[in-house]
């Protein structure tokens, strides 16, 4: 029984041998193996692979740092025709700007970068470029801001680059992503829109609307949106849109909290609407809002972007001679009276136009007397021929 569980001491010499192969075979494989981080699967960042190894396909996990570690070199450009594209980025403008201190991730807008090389977007120009990664961004404007892209969907900008004109504006273009701080303010807007619209901006400025906001900073005059709207623009070169100008000018004109700080008249609607022309306007606004008409609107005689003060001596149409200049664009044939019978949007007052005051007060009494006399007339006739009658019955 001894003898059955004694080792054999002549299998021992190879038993030492096959030991000492095993572990010299895998101290040769550790000598050649990199070292490796087994929650992650990749090399780990001490070692010398690591600091070589080329970043293609290590995302979706890329950091903003690892962005930035191109994108932060001063002039890097790229060439997009005869364009030049700038990519660098200044990194405490961003982390400045609403974006960064929400700590946006790069990827989580440039979605469709993972690594290098990026994507290839279009070379045919700066706007094709552009128009390229906004595709490819938009989404992301959409994930976060949903209502505002709802709405630009339905504005002209939209409508106009899904027609093929790619210089319409994008959203990039109006807020700028890498160092917008927040939403521009009411002095700013037009600065926004002028990168595009420079003219009508410059205009604007001129204007008694524009020197207001941006000469005194009053809160109470339109900039560029309040008329256009934000993010759903409406194109202003429609027939619906110039039926609805009336409208649009009442939203301000016709509330007297505004309006009683400068003496203005808050019937501006009212007498509008009351007259040949306004009748005729609402008319086509209300049951064919599509339809052009040939009726003036508050912009054909005040002006659009360049809306003077009335009593300017050279446009403000509280003068007469100005007025019956914006007369004659309809009325050719109009004399120097014909301006007379407008009111300038006033009810008639001693103050103001006394005499179709006082005719109206005259009016007001003398219609009701003849009418009231004439009543009067007929119910005691009637009253007489009933009597008449039943006397004529008694006998």
């Amino acid at each position: 029984m001894r003898g059955s569980i004694k080792l054999n001491t002549r299998a021992r010499p190879h038993l030492l041998l096959w030991s000492v192969g095993l572990a010299l075979l895998v101290a040769a494989i550790a000598s050649f193996a990199e070292p490796f981080d087994t929650a992650h699967a990749k090399p780990l960042a001490g070692s010398a692979s690591a600091a070589s190894a080329p970043q293609t396909g290590s995302a979706p996990g890329l950091s903003n740092d690892e962005c930035l570690a191109c994108h932060t070199q001063p002039n890097m450009l790229l060439s997009a025709g005869e364009d030049k594209v700038l990519l660098t980025i200044d990194k405490a403008g961003f982390e400045a700007s609403i974006h960064g201190k929400e700590q946006v991730a790069c990827t989580d807008c440039h979605a469709d970068i993972n690594g290098f090389p990026h994507p290839d977007y279009s070379k045919d120009g700066l706007r094709e470029f552009n128009y390229s990664l906004y595709q490819a961004t938009q989404t992301a404007c959409q994930s976060c801001h949903e209502q505002e892209a709802l709405n630009a969907m339905s504005g002209v900008h939209q409508q106009t680059l899904e027609a093929g004109n790619h210089n319409a504006a994008m959203c990039a273009d109006c807020h700028n992503p890498h160092y917008a701080e927040s939403a521009a303010g009411r002095e700013e807007v037009p600065d926004v829109c002028a990168r595009c619209h420079s003219d009508i901006a410059a205009t604007y400025k001129e204007s008694v609307h524009g020197a207001a906001l941006i000469g005194e900073g009053n809160p109470d005059v339109p900039n560029c949106i309040v008329c256009h709207g934000n993010h759903n623009i409406t194109d202003p070169r429609t027939a619906e849109f110039r039926n609805n100008i009336p409208l649009l000018c009442a939203r301000c004109h016709t509330d007297a909290s505004i309006m009683d700080k400068y003496g203005i008249s808050t019937n501006v609607l009212n007498t509008y609407v009351a007259d040949y022309h306004g009748t005729t306007v609402t008319l086509f606004e209300q049951t064919s809002p599509d339809l052009p008409t040939n009726k003036p609107v508050c912009t054909d005689c005040h002006g659009t972007h360049n809306i003077s003060m009335t009593d300017n001596p050279q446009t403000g149409i509280a003068l007469k001679e100005n007025l019956l200049g914006k007369c004659q664009r309809c009325h050719p044939d109009a004399t120097a009276n014909f301006p007379d019978a407008w009111m300038s949007h006033y009810n008639a007052s001693p103050e103001k136009y006394p005499l179709v005051y006082y005719v109206n007060l005259f009016y007001k009494f003398f219609i009701p007397a003849v009418i009231g006399g004439m009543l009067i007339f007929v119910i005691t006739d009637i009253i007489r021929r009933v009597i008449n009658r039943g006397k004529g019955g008694a006998h």
